[in-house]
């Protein structure tokens, strides 16, 4: 199994880029946008934790940044109903950390921002993958857990002011690096600054 990649980035796309190893070998490795964001420019030397994927009909490479995305998408991927394509679009849709988040508070409304889930869908794969994402999601958070109220607070009070979650959960991550919120009023006045 290849487990890392390590050359020069060739090509990006916004789904897949293609590595140049130094014997000159060339791989194709579909990433998440969250991870394409992130890629440096064409030429660059680049590394990626990699997990092949292999099925009936494909065989396909997936890269990550961090041993983090990767073990996130491998835990998704262990989800009835969830495929590569999903756990993909999961993971294009949200960062690591958030994504787990979302998993282990049960965050349904969250999940089914992506494309291709719905409620029925948002609230198996949560019930299923709840407990297995607690520690990445504990891990790679910055905030403590008794935040989380006020946090999921805030998005709810953005997304009812009509913004898309995905910019309603952003602002008030970028209103979190302020610091720690004392009310979910404050928190809601910060991310107000961002959008």
């Amino acid at each position: 199994m290849i487990s890392r990649l390590r050359g020069t980035l060739l090509s990006r796309a916004s789904d897949r880029v293609e590595i140049e190893t130094p014997g000159g070998v060339v791989y194709e490795v579909e990433v998440p946008l969250t991870v394409f964001q992130r890629l440096p420019a064409p030429g660059s030397a680049v590394e990626l934790r990699t997990l092949q994927v292999v099925t009936e009909t494909s065989v396909a490479l997936y890269g990550f940044i961090d041993d983090v995305e990767r073990t996130l998408f491998q835990r998704l991927l262990t989800a009835s109903g969830v495929g590569a394509r999903l756990a993909l679009a999961m993971m294009s849709a949200y960062s690591a950390d958030r994504l787990a988040r979302a998993l282990a508070e049960k965050d349904t409304v969250a999940l089914r921002q992506v494309s291709g889930v719905g409620r029925k869908k948002a609230e198996k794969i949560a019930l299923e993958l709840a407990d297995r994402v607690a520690d990445l999601a504990v891990a790679a958070s910055g905030e403590g857990r008794a935040e989380a109220p006020i946090t999921h607070a805030a998005v709810q009070a953005l997304v009812a002011l009509g913004y898309s979650f995905a910019d309603a959960d952003e602002a008030v991550r970028l209103a979190l690096e302020e610091g720690v919120a004392g009310s979910t009023d404050e928190l809601l006045r910060r991310a107000l600054a961002y959008r």
